[in-house]
């Protein structure tokens, strides 16, 4: 498949080949009358990594979403680590997703102690929980310490891991991302944090293909990939379990190469792919 736009950037010599950087993202689904929507977010045109293209929430994994002991709820390392198919530090992983889902639209999936989930639907508390995040994003508060500030535990519950995605050999930037898929929580509204995103958008699957198909959505092509592989379904229920089912996620790493003076994406499967030698 040909690449639309953003996404891969500057190809980089052999001999400047990067580590990819764990990283985490999240499809964020909610139920409407015409089928269900996904959340995108618009990054900065100005950005030096995928600019103006829509993405789903997410970044890469940091060193305090490891150091999670008493602030996550439904889910311990050995379990998210076993389904993930690492040996230790997964639950890192499921962090991290949600905690750029908070920093970058706004929206906190979280619970109490007992496991009743928080919805911030009092006006005193989406205020409040405005001024963290601008707090947290401007680096004065960490993410943690906001929720113990708030006696509050991410609610790992409804999270369910649906893919792996690496970034191909040649973009300065690569990342080793693992995808999930979750409800978005009732009664909070998703809004761009107007810094790396400027523009949030709730859209059905089927028509953001649609519109990248026009040259009218740039997205990258993990983006469009997780995409085409849940437009199918009707309800963002069916989208979690369908991910809940999933037994063995396979990791993909693209690979990008030249033919007839055009860049070209291939994944495993398709013809010129070559398997690497383990």
């Amino acid at each position: 498949m040909k690449q639309r736009g953003g996404g891969l950037g500057k190809l980089t010599s052999v001999a400047e080949i990067l580590i990819p950087r764990p990283a985490s993202t999240v499809l964020t689904l909610r139920d409407s009358p015409n089928g269900y929507e996904i959340l995108m977010l618009r990054r900065n045109i100005r950005s030096d990594f995928v600019g103006g293209a829509y993405v789903f929430p997410g970044g890469g994994v940091d060193d305090t979403d490891v150091d999670t002991e008493g602030l996550v709820y439904g889910l311990t390392d050995r379990a998210a680590s076993l389904r993930l198919e690492v040996r230790s530090g997964g639950l890192a992983f499921y962090v991290a997703c949600l905690r750029e889902l908070f920093e970058e639209a706004g929206l906190l999936i979280a619970c109490d102690d007992a496991g009743t989930a928080m919805n911030f639907t009092n006006a005193d508390d989406i205020k409040r929980m405005a001024v963290h995040r601008r707090a947290v994003n401007a680096g004065g508060l960490d993410f943690l310490e906001m929720m113990k500030v708030e006696g509050l535990l991410l609610d790992l519950r409804g999270l369910e891991y649906v893919a792996h995605w690496v970034t191909p050999v040649g973009p300065p930037r690569r990342y080793d991302t693992r995808f999930f898929v979750a409800i978005a929580p009732s009664g909070q509204v998703a809004t761009h944090d107007a810094d790396e995103t400027v523009a949030d958008q709730w859209v059905r699957p089927l028509e953001a293909l649609r519109a990248h198909a026009r040259g009218e959505f740039e997205m990258m092509f993990p983006t469009v990939r997780n995409l085409q592989a849940i437009a199918h379904f009707s309800s963002a229920h069916d989208v979690l379990n369908y991910a809940g089912s999933l037994r063995s996620i396979i990791r993909v790493e693209p690979q990008i190469v030249e033919r007839d003076g055009e860049r070209v994406v291939l994944t495993p499967g398709d013809a010129g792919y070559k398997v690497k030698d383990s």
